[in-house]
């Protein structure tokens, strides 16, 4: 999908509709002024609270929602939550002055595209906007530290990606598999006998429930194992 053909019909050039939504009349202001000094970004449509921005979002015609975290009657998680459900062409960017790592993986969760810290808005929030409508995340640093630290904990306590269901010896046999070499081949580079190899294939296709080489080339090669 190119940036041009994007799957709401926004295109480049064109002026990014923005939703805001925050409880705080004052804070809704300093954020309109930030985003309409620019002119590919409009807001146009503000609401005081998650319900309201739902209501909104169903008869305005938005292209980005930026959301506060804390609002009454509805947070704006669970307004994000409801709005990925209600238009799932909607571009989500949470505000928040709270770098809190929870309110992140939660914001994450409910379908936001970014996480922008009140304190840095005027820094961070336009090039949050514009990321958001070219479908990329926007995190400021700390979310990353916080995103990387949470996978370190993951992969310490088992919780790894299913690549590494598969032991080192049974990765290096996979990758030797799907470049096409025999199992005699495997087993002299390897220094390890004939039977030892086929062992290890037969662990190999039960582990990734798979049938043959073909469909242990293409894992290989979804797992960056080999070139395709």
């Amino acid at each position: 999908m190119t940036h041009q053909d994007t799957h709401d019909g926004h295109r480049p050039g064109t002026t990014i509709r923005i939703l805001l939504a925050d409880d705080h009349a004052l804070v809704r202001r300093g954020v309109r002024l930030i985003l309409d000094r620019e002119p590919d970004l409009e807001v146009v449509a503000e609401a005081g609270d998650g319900a309201e921005a739902i209501a909104m979002a169903r008869t305005q015609d938005v292209d980005l929602a930026v959301l506060d975290i804390a609002m009454p009657r509805l947070t704006g998680l669970q307004a994000a939550r409801e709005l990925t459900a209600l238009r799932p062409g909607l571009r989500i960017l949470m505000l928040t002055m709270h770098d809190n790592e929870q309110y992140l993986f939660q914001a994450l969760k409910a379908g936001a595209g970014g996480y922008v810290l009140k304190s840095v808005a005027d820094r961070d929030l336009v090039a949050a906007c514009r990321a958001a409508m070219r479908d990329e995340p926007f995190l400021y640093p700390g979310a990353v530290t916080a995103l990387i630290r949470n996978y370190l904990d993951r992969v310490r306590h088992g919780e790894e990606a299913p690549e590494q269901l598969l032991t080192p010896r049974e990765e290096e046999v996979l990758k030797l598999v799907a470049e096409g070499h025999s199992s005699k081949e495997i087993a002299e580079l390897l220094f390890i006998s004939v039977k030892t190899v086929q062992r290890h294939r037969e662990n190999l296709l039960h582990k990734l429930g798979l049938r043959d080489r073909l469909e242990l080339t293409r894992y290989a090669i979804r797992a960056g194992l080999v070139e395709p």
